[in-house]
């Protein structure tokens, strides 16, 4: 039944073309806010990133890919995963909502509950750190196969013993970075790993120095105690760098630290109670890559040179992600906050409308660089692989390829993650990251165990696309019911632009490798440099061609920011 107000009067009428027409002036006005800050990140992890690969070079040219590499960098790894398993997620996800209503809400503008969390946090982190150093042996033998040699194997222990207060000082800089963002100060905590790099850099030479390249035996073998120290402590120094960085900006984002263990009755027991389920899923997360650092080993216990493991892994991992460091996880870090405030005032449409629009401009990087991957990866292999690494670089190639189709698939995922941390649904998180791991550890079992040495790791990359495409409908399904929807209309049309875009760019650079074989060997490195980058400049010259035809205003969005930000000459 109609009743008087279901009739609108002349003065209340509203034209669905205006409403359609404001919201699209919203969205874009919302994006390019985005895009802006989010541009500072983005610059800041593109230098971080160059120096991040000149360090991962210098690595496999003095250790190789084989054991040897994969010795210290498990032992160097496992900081990182502990830290991420036992505070990484409550910081990362559930304190920036928190210390965003503390500022909007506390009448000193979140000070105290801040420094509550500080105090709080070094206390939890510096106690765990003494207790991991302590029970290192045990703690090693969780993630190294026993059939590794027990030469390495007690490389990897003292080793960890050297790179485990990294921690600490992890949990720390993540936090200060976090607090940061909070406060609108987006760009330090991109820049601060820069320094990380350049001591590790620094290192990495130190050691080539005095010791040169691996060869022969060493490269299935550990190291002596020198080359522990030397590794070890140079490692943990930079991680203790980039958190040195960070705090002078603390102070000009207006905040003075002081100690406060007045914990009760402060709005701390909510955090907590969002971050246990934050905690059970980092948990989920990290139990599903201990199973596959430890599959990783299993693969270079053998010694064979042909075999491919964590080193392998986790080296392609790191050039794969490069378009989610640089592009979605900045555009996530200033998203958030905005996420946050509409979650808080209930603009539910608001908060579906910024996501979906953050999606596909993360995609419209994501799937270009994702579809060349696997044309590319011969290129890329050889070019990461110098020193000692040189002989064996075609042990990446199958690695980098697998990893594409779960670049796209993780950033889906990783996107959708944003939008139910901003509703405080950490719970939901936890219940949809049961089954990416559930995915994982099952995917990374029964393709392991099917192939052998010399799969190991494309087998794991293959695993990780197939546990994120489950997360990624999860994520998506769950949230979209949440939000009453996430414009997925807009969302396929979209797909379908891009995917014509796409598939036009990657033929396109696939014909243009073809034609460069005339060059000659794709071993030697300075043909593999040329090759790689002329595919590249095809691939994009084409694909930003072909976005321009098809009207990709996400495309176009991005290059008008970047080309806005890069010191052109004036005319007069």
């Amino acid at each position: 039944m109609t009743g008087p107000t279901d009739r609108p009067t002349s003065g209340s009428t509203s034209d669905p073309t205006d409403d359609r027409t404001s919201s699209r002036a919203a969205e874009e006005q919302d994006q390019r806010s985005i895009l802006s800050s989010s541009a500072v990140m983005a610059a800041g992890t593109i230098v971080s990133r160059f120096s991040g690969y000149a360090r991962t070079l210098l690595l496999a040219a003095a250790l190789g890919n084989l054991l040897h590499a994969d010795v210290f960098n498990i032992a160097n790894t496992i900081p990182n995963m502990l830290y991420i398993l036992l505070a990484g997620g409550v910081f990362n996800a559930v304190l920036v909502p928190q210390l965003v209503r503390a500022a909007k809400d506390d009448a000193d503008r979140g000070d105290a509950y801040t420094n509550r969390v500080v105090t709080l946090a070094a206390l939890f982190l510096g106690a765990v750190t003494v207790l991991l150093v302590v029970a290192a042996p045990w703690v090693m033998d969780l993630y190294v196969d026993p059939d590794v040699p027990a030469d390495a194997r007690e490389s990897v222990v003292d080793l960890a013993r050297w790179c485990l207060p990294q921690v600490f000082f992890y949990g720390m800089f993540v936090l200060v970075g976090q607090i940061l963002n909070a406060r609108g100060r987006f760009g330090p905590m991109m820049w601060a790993p820069i320094a990380n790099n350049v001591i590790s850099v620094l290192v990495l030479g130190l050691y080539l120095l005095l010791y040169g390249t691996a060869k022969g035996a060493e490269l299935t073998a550990g190291f002596d105690a020198d080359q522990e120290l030397v590794l070890g402590l140079g490692s943990t120094l930079g991680i203790v760098a980039q958190l040195a960085i960070l705090v002078p900006y603390l102070r000009a984002a207006g905040f003075r630290y002081r100690p406060r263990f007045d914990f009760r009755g402060t709005g701390l027991g909510h955090t907590l109670r969002l971050g246990v389920w934050t905690v059970l899923f980092v948990i989920v997360n990290q139990v599903a890559y201990t199973v596959v650092v430890r599959l990783a080993s299993q693969g270079t216990a053998g010694g064979g040179s042909e075999a491919t493991g964590y080193s392998v892994y986790s080296a392609a991992f790191l050039i794969v992600m490069v378009p989610h460091s640089v592009i979605t996880v900045s555009l996530a870090t200033a998203i958030l906050p905005t996420l946050s405030r509409r979650a808080a005032a209930a603009d539910l449409p608001g908060l579906a409308r910024s996501l979906s629009s953050t999606l596909r401009t993360a995609l419209a990087v994501v799937l270009p660089f994702a579809a060349l991957l696997p044309v590319l990866a011969p290129e890329l292999a050889r070019v990461i692989s110098l020193g000692a690494a040189a002989a064996t670089y075609e042990n990446y190639i199958g690695t980098l390829a697998a990893f594409a189709p779960g670049l796209v698939l993780f950033t889906v995922h990783y996107l959708m993650l944003r939008g139910f941390y901003a509703l405080e649904q950490t719970r939901t998180v936890f219940y949809v990251q049961c089954g990416v791991g559930v995915t994982n550890v099952l995917a990374a079992l029964v393709l392991v165990h099917a192939t052998d040495d010399a799969g190991t790791a494309p087998a794991l990359a293959t695993a990780y696309a197939a546990a994120y495409g489950v997360g990624a409908a999860l994520s998506y399904a769950v949230l979209r019911r949440r939000l009453g929807g996430l414009r997925t209309p807009t969302l396929v049309r979209f797909a379908v632009r891009m995917a014509i875009a796409v598939g036009v760019s990657t033929a396109a650079a696939w014909g243009a490798a073809l034609l460069l074989d005339v060059l000659g060997d794709e071993s030697s490195y300075a043909v593999a440099v040329l090759r790689a980058l002329v595919v590249v400049l095809v691939d994009v010259a084409v694909f930003l061609a072909a976005a321009r035809v098809l009207r990709l205003t996400e495309v176009t969005s991005v290059v008008e920011t970047l080309t806005r930000r890069l010191p052109l000459p004036r005319g007069r």
